[in-house]
């Protein structure tokens, strides 16, 4: 089923009910019309990191469900998937037919080898300190074969995730195996999880290493292709990173818009949030949250150093609960460019603000993604996050059917699912149409969206520092 340009959930398949049927139940129940298309995070069997460690693409980890329900879901709701291109785990049937056969596996290839990466005597401490890295260690470990020999395997991610080595045949094999799979138990698009690491070369940075990359992501997109189905890639760096893909016809995320809103609401100003506004390409998924913490280093050079500092000592300031041990390593955080909290707490769990939030990420170019604690304007999980100590689980509050009921009660909440379903609905959204972005004074932000054939316009006029604004399509009020 093919895209909508219409608002995308992003939900684990037990967060939003039980298992990947209660998740299409409750959508279906109270969603319906808020929400377009589905980004079902990892739901494949997994040994870690909260399903970016899967073993078994073949199937769905059974606590969450079955092909059916996902093909079900799909029916219903255009779907992406994630394939992480990077690597696969260590318990994967792979590996292990490569730790106990060794040079006789099939798969003796799939894994990049650290240790013959490497030429004789390095990789010296300039070669670890060049590769881009977001742990402070050499990205290999050290696995033991059945025979009791040992070899270093390149890991760049936990201790479950080990690397593929992208350039050999049994790698590019099980890729288009995997991505053809998945395209037919019916996702749409393909999001590519961790692609910038993919390609590893002497001597580079062994990040989005051009221009190797692109000849990988080229091979990709044309399975994909083949098969009716978009990749997204998933990356977070600089902006210019993005803009390369987008120059390139591929879709992008827009990471660097939850620090610009932050930084726009937090300080009562709209210049720095209209000229990204104005810069930014259609073909994109927008974000305020992921399942991941907020990005820091996206916004780079869109924000000034002063700014960036400024917004991150106010989300400790503004933020409900929101403390910077809970982004640190004594809470698992690996990387230390993210910061750990939902986007409704992030604002201090002010009903207004966080309205405020989602309106301007609606009016923003692209499609609004929207991750399912935010669907609900979810307040930061603190018993979760000591249970777990795991930094990211603060923003990954497992909601049940009867929590479900009750907060779709909330009046912010029947708020922001009128603003999506009218999102969805108006034609002034198209991504073929124009935006047109204007700050009549520096508090203040007036985005107005107009159609290819320019029959309908939607204009939103907010204030930043007084906190209010207006809606009007083609003229007209619109009430949320």
């Amino acid at each position: 089923m093919k895209l909508k340009n219409q608002v995308m959930l992003i939900t684990y398949g037990d967060s939003l009910g039980s298992d990947i049927a209660a998740v299409h139940r409750n959508l279906n129940q109270y969603f319906q019309a808020a929400i377009g298309n589905v980004h079902l995070l990892p739901y494949f069997p997994s040994t870690g990191d909260r399903g970016f460690a899967p073993s078994v693409y073949g199937q769905v980890d059974p606590q969450l469900g079955d092909w059916p329900a996902v093909t079900a879901l799909a029916a219903d709701y255009p779907l992406m998937s994630d394939f992480m291109i990077n690597h696969l785990s260590r318990q994967s049937p792979q590996f292990q037919d490569f730790q106990q056969k060794g040079a006789a596996s099939a798969y003796r290839n799939l894994f990049l080898r650290w240790d013959r990466f490497w030429p004789v005597d390095r990789p010296t401490e300039a070669d670890v300190a060049l590769i881009y890295k977001r742990k402070d260690r050499a990205p290999e470990q050290t696995i033991t074969f059945q025979d009791g020999s040992t070899a270093a395997i390149w890991n760049t991610f936990g201790p479950e995730q080990l690397d593929l080595d992208v350039r050999q045949p049994v790698t590019k094999d099980f890729i288009r195996t995997t991505l053809t799979e998945l395209i037919q138990r019916g996702s749409g698009m393909i999001r590519l999880d961790a692609f910038a690491y993919a390609i590893k070369r002497l001597d580079s940075n062994d990040f989005f290493v051009e221009p190797e990359i692109w000849t990988l992501l080229a091979e990709v997109a044309a399975i994909a292709r083949e098969q009716g189905a978009e990749l997204l890639p998933e990356i977070h760096e600089h902006y210019s990173i993005q803009r390369k893909l987008t120059d390139h016809g591929y879709w992008t995320y827009d990471f660097a818009l939850p620090m610009v809103v932050l930084h726009a609401l937090y300080s009562g100003t709209t210049t720095r949030l209209a000229a990204w506004l104005a810069a930014s390409p259609m073909r994109q998924f927008t974000t305020l949250d992921t399942h991941d913490g907020i990005g820091v280093v996206d916004v780079r050079d869109i924000l000034t150093p002063a700014e960036i500092d400024f917004t991150v000592a106010e989300l400790y300031k503004v933020g409900a609960n929101v403390k910077r041990k809970y982004s640190s390593a004594a809470y698992h955080n690996l990387d230390i460019y993210q910061l750990n909290t939902t986007y409704y707490s992030a604002l201090g769990d002010d009903d207004r603000r966080y309205f405020l939030s989602r309106l301007l990420q609606m009016f923003a170019p692209g499609i609004p993604q929207v991750y399912y604690v935010g669907l609900l304007a979810g307040k930061n999980d603190l018993a979760l996050l000591e249970a777990t100590k795991e930094g990211r689980n603060i923003n990954r509050h497992y909601y049940t059917d009867a929590e479900i009921t009750t907060e779709v009660q909330r009046p912010v909440v029947e708020a922001l699912l009128a603003l999506f379903a009218f999102r969805n609905q108006s034609a002034a959204f198209d991504l073929a149409g124009t935006i047109t972005v204007t700050t009549p004074t520096p508090q203040s932000i007036v985005i107005t969206r107009e159609n290819q054939a320019g029959t309908v316009q939607a204009q939103l006029t907010a204030d930043l520092q007084r906190l209010t604004y207006s809606v009007t399509e083609n003229g007209q009020a619109v009430t949320f």
